[in-house]
């Protein structure tokens, strides 16, 4: 017989492009990550004892790629950048094997024209996923990751609670998944 063969995960880290909101909604979206930890659920950042809490910084992901070179780097360095309002909406899931919970992004025609010349500039990148891309992509900041599947309800009414908030998207920043740091891109005031 045969010896079955290992299955290894491959986990490969990502450069990602990320839109900052301001302080107040920062604070909004961690708290809401603590009542998930209240109800012993993953909340992001939640029992870490490496001290990362950039990589977990509430932010919208708006480009992904496996590698960002440094002409790509250089153009989003040169975006002129100033806040725009956003509406931070309903609590959705992501999957169904290992759910994600997030906070929806309603679409504006800012936030929406943001992505599409962030993307622009960061399409010539490799592996950049399909739902990243204009008219595939869906807003949205994570609030936990790996939900089990039969604590998805409990996980929702921890955080169902909180209504629509205006937010500020107040910067553009770098995310290096490979080195676990981050740095502005573009930031106002």
């Amino acid at each position: 017989m045969l010896p079955r063969p290992t299955r290894y995960r491959l986990q490969i880290m990502v450069q990602s492009v990320e839109l900052l909101l301001d302080e107040a909604a920062e604070q909004r979206i961690r708290r809401q990550r603590e009542l998930l930890a209240e109800a012993g659920l993953p909340g992001l950042g939640q029992g870490r004892r490496d001290g990362d809490t950039e990589s977990h910084r509430p932010h919208i992901t708006v480009a992904v790629a496996r590698q960002i070179w440094p002409r790509i780097e250089q153009e989003l360095d040169r975006l002129a950048f100033r806040p725009f309002p956003v509406r931070l909406g309903g609590v959705l899931v992501f999957g169904a094997r290992r759910p994600i919970l997030v906070r929806a992004v309603v679409p504006s025609e800012q936030l929406l024209a943001w992505h599409r010349r962030i993307h622009q500039v960061v399409e010539p990148c490799p592996d950049i996923p399909a739902n990243l891309r204009p008219n595939q992509w869906t807003p949205h900041v994570t609030l936990a990751r790996r939900v089990l599947p039969q604590r998805i309800g409990d996980a929702v009414a921890a955080v169902a609670t909180d209504r629509d908030t205006t937010a500020t998207v107040v910067g553009i920043r770098r995310w290096d998944g490979d080195q676990r740091r981050a740095w502005s891109v573009a930031e106002h005031g």
